[in-house]
């Protein structure tokens, strides 16, 4: 199993912008990825939130992925750095996936301003499976901050021949150490990009019949519709009509965010 290394900030709407390159990568690759996760710190102040909320707008208007920005006109986070530490602790019980993804959607478009504690353990009561005491515990520990800066470091540390003058990797980055070496999809959130350096490094996909819609729904659970198209390589309005058609046969639910829809099993 080759392992996979996402550079990424649970508040950086790029990366929020290449879930569905990272769905797809997990359902295309299977078992010959292992998917590492590698919180690089995306803003220790947000010194600019109406900056921060345009680049959430324009990663919206890219991708497709639902955003709802006022959360930076009404409550902006000052920090990311919390919600990084979190996935952390989440990482402690083996969910950092699913914390991540979660604190994904707050940002997104719940609106949730995911910089201190208390929201983040709120958070943590909607992931399924995750102790929240001791994620609480966890949260504040010395060995989460440990953890953090090991992150930090590794963003830090990629070869200036990728980063240029930057201080760290762009986010989102995917860094695949496979047969046939290292490969790196740098600072791109398309999911052709992210394949391709599977690929070159010579990950081999697992062969299996791409799902359907409602396959993926049930695996993933609630994704916006550019993650199903990716995860079942349906092209144009493909997607959007079979989730509609799905949603008419009450087989999913669907909820309309501030722009685009979100999906999950009824």
């Amino acid at each position: 199993m080759a392992p996979a290394y996402v550079y990424t900030d649970p508040a950086c709407p790029w990366s929020w912008a290449a879930e569905p390159a990272l769905r797809a990568l997990e359902t295309h690759f299977g078992d010959g990825l292992e998917v590492r996760f590698v919180m690089g710190g995306l803003a220790r102040e947000f010194a600019r939130p109406l900056e921060t909320m345009r680049h959430w707008i324009d990663a919206s208007a890219a991708s497709g992925m639902p955003v709802d920005p006022r959360l930076w006109l009404d409550a902006a986070p000052r920090s990311s750095y919390p919600s990084c530490l979190a996935v952390k602790a989440a990482a402690e019980q083996g969910l950092d996936g699913a914390f991540l993804r979660r604190a994904r959607e707050g940002f997104a478009y719940e609106r949730r301003s995911l910089d201190s504690a208390e929201p983040l353990v709120e958070l943590a009561r909607t992931v399924p499976g995750l102790d929240v005491e001791r994620f609480r515990v966890d949260l504040s520990s010395h060995a989460i901050l440990e953890a953090f800066g090991a992150d930090l470091d590794r963003a830090r540390s990629v070869a200036p021949d990728l980063r240029g003058a930057d201080p760290r990797v762009s986010f989102p980055s995917l860094q695949v150490l496979g047969p046939a070496g290292e490969r790196w999809a740098y600072d791109t959130w398309a999911p052709e990009a992210w394949r391709a350096a599977a690929l070159d490094a010579g990950v081999a996909p697992d062969g299996a019949r791409r799902p359907d819609a409602l396959a993926a729904l049930r695996r993933f659970g609630r994704m916006a519709t550019p993650e199903v198209a990716a995860v079942c390589e349906l092209p144009g309005p493909t997607a959007p009509a079979e989730l509609w058609r799905l949603a008419a046969a009450w087989q999913v639910r669907v909820e309309r965010r501030a722009s685009g829809e979100t999906w999950e099993p009824a």
